[in-house]
């Protein structure tokens, strides 16, 4: 089994604030998560998952992915 993170290590995995995490995890934008009763676990495979799938070469070619 792979590693599991709470909101605040997988935040600090990302590089950004839990609050900005929790609010992709309610808008849907974010990386998956497993909802275990109130927990929320992200697994380390799927942040890997959400950061390789957000790799550009061009500033451009980012903008026209958002």
């Amino acid at each position: 089994m792979g590693e599991n993170l709470k909101t605040e290590e997988a935040a600090a995995f990302l590089q950004v604030k839990p609050a900005t995490l929790e609010q992709w995890r309610w808008s849907g934008k974010g990386p998956l998560f497993v909802k275990l009763g109130r927990a929320v676990i992200y697994r380390k495979v799927d942040l890997d998952d959400f950061v390789s799938a957000r790799v550009f070469g061009s500033t451009t070619e980012a903008q026209q992915a958002a």
